[in-house]
């Protein structure tokens, strides 16, 4: 049975955040909110968690998983960035942006697309994602919360923990934040391609 967390959207409670923490240093799955829809996420070397997020979401072994960073300087640990991509993502995070780049030696394999070594790379504006890689202090694994069979994302968390309460462990409730993904920019070997049009604009991009 999954724990249900209210946590205020702007100014999130340090202890419920704290709690939230613990549980996913203890190999938890939690269901919390981003600035662009709610999201499945687990510690970086929580295997098993990776495991339970396929099976939630019926996802094969080609998904592109994502690590949400606190900030820029986090991601050069995990991700190959040249200049203009770094320029890039400086322009748009945090925001609502899931960026695909090459992945380093410290992303585990069974987090990286098989052929392309790859990781998705994202760092979210919502202040309870924020709090919660603030206290964690490394990246988030974590993938969309879209169930198989639909299109969009879950937006209700009262309805998430009803559906999800024997396959997670906690739903964080931070009331509405968009029911559209982030949009999904491709970086890799210094192109650029927009994959998945999203809540992110994607305007100007290629001006």
């Amino acid at each position: 049975m999954s724990q249900f967390f209210q946590i205020h959207p702007v100014n999130p409670q340090a202890r419920l955040i704290h709690q939230a923490v613990e549980i996913i240093r203890a190999d938890g799955l939690i269901v919390y909110p981003t600035d662009s829809s709610y999201a499945l996420g687990c510690h970086v070397g929580d295997k098993t968690g990776m495991e339970r997020i396929r099976r939630i979401r019926d996802l094969d072994n080609k998904h592109n998983f994502t690590l949400v960073c606190r900030d820029l300087s986090e991601i050069a640990t995990y991700a190959k960035v040249d200049n203009s991509g770094y320029r890039l993502l400086k322009s748009l995070t945090p925001g609502p942006y899931t960026f695909i780049l090459k992945a380093t030696h410290e992303v585990p394999r069974r987090l990286q697309n098989p052929k392309r070594k790859t990781i998705g790379i994202r760092i979210p504006a919502h202040p309870i994602a924020q709090s919660l890689l603030e206290e964690l202090g490394e990246p988030l694994m974590s993938s969309t919360l879209i169930l198989p069979g639909q299109e969009d994302p879950e937006t209700d968390a009262h309805d998430i923990r009803e559906r999800l309460e024997r396959d997670v462990d906690l739903v964080i409730d931070g009331e509405s934040c968009g029911l559209e993904p982030t949009t999904v920019i491709d970086l890799v070997d210094g192109s650029m391609a927009v994959v998945r049009k999203g809540r992110g604009s994607d305007e100007g991009l290629f001006s």
